[in-house]
C-alpha cells in the first residue's frame, strides 16, 4: 500500500496467551449515547508525531493493559486496513498496523488509560478463536478470525495481510 496521507495512524497489536486466546477491549461506539452499544477492538492506539509504529504499539500495550515489551520485540507488522470514517472527534483516512506477540499470560492493568479512554473502555476479554467465529458482537478488525488462525499455526505471510476496512 503506498505511503498516503492518514488522518490518523494506529498502532495495534494482536496479542496471543498461551491457550491461543486473543485479548480484546470492550468500548462504547459512543460513550456519551451508551444505548449504541459496544465492539471489540485489539489493544493499541494512535502513533505520534515522530514515533515508530513498533514503539507506538509497545507504548500503547503499556498504556492500555500494563504489559510492557520492548518494541523490537513484536517484529513486523503482520496486517494492516484503513479507510475513510468519520468519528465525533476527527474524520478521514485511517489506518491500522497490527502486530502479533505472544505472552504465557497477562493480567490487565488498564490504571494507564488516558481520561477520555476511561470514558470509552468498559472491560476486556481473552478470547478463543471458536467463540470469535461464532460471536454476534461487533468485532475489529474485520478479518480477525482467519488471520488468527494462520498466526496460531505459525503461517506468517510474507507481507502484512490487508484486512477490509472496517467503517
Amino acid at each position: 500500500m503506498p505511503d498516503e496521507p492518514y488522518r490518523r495512524r494506529s498502532a495495534r497489536v494482536i496479542l496471543l496467551d498461551r491457550a491461543d486466546r486473543i485479548l480484546l477491549l470492550r468500548l462504547y461506539h459512543d460513550h456519551r449515547k451508551p444505548r449504541r452499544g459496544h465492539y471489540w477492538l485489539t489493544p493499541g492506539g494512535g502513533v505520534d508525531d515522530g514515533e515508530a509504529l513498533p514503539e507506538a504499539a509497545a507504548r500503547e500495550l503499556r498504556e492500555e493493559i500494563g504489559l510492557v515489551v520492548a518494541p523490537e520485540d513484536l517484529g513486523a507488522p503482520v496486517a494492516t486496513t484503513s479507510g475513510y470514517a468519520e468519528f465525533s472527534w476527527a474524520k478521514g483516512r485511517f489506518r491500522d498496523d497490527f502486530f502479533a506477540h505472544r505472552v504465557t499470560a497477562h493480567d490487565v492493568d488498564t490504571s494507564g488509560l488516558e481520561p477520555h479512554e476511561l470514558k470509552q473502555v468498559t472491560g476486556h476479554r481473552w478470547w478463543t478463536v471458536d467463540e470469535l467465529a461464532a460471536t454476534t458482537e461487533v468485532v475489529y478488525p474485520f478479518g480477525l478470525v482467519p488471520l488468527l488462525r494462520d498466526l496460531i499455526a505459525d503461517r506468517r505471510a510474507p507481507e502484512p495481510v490487508l484486512l477490509p476496512w472496517h467503517h
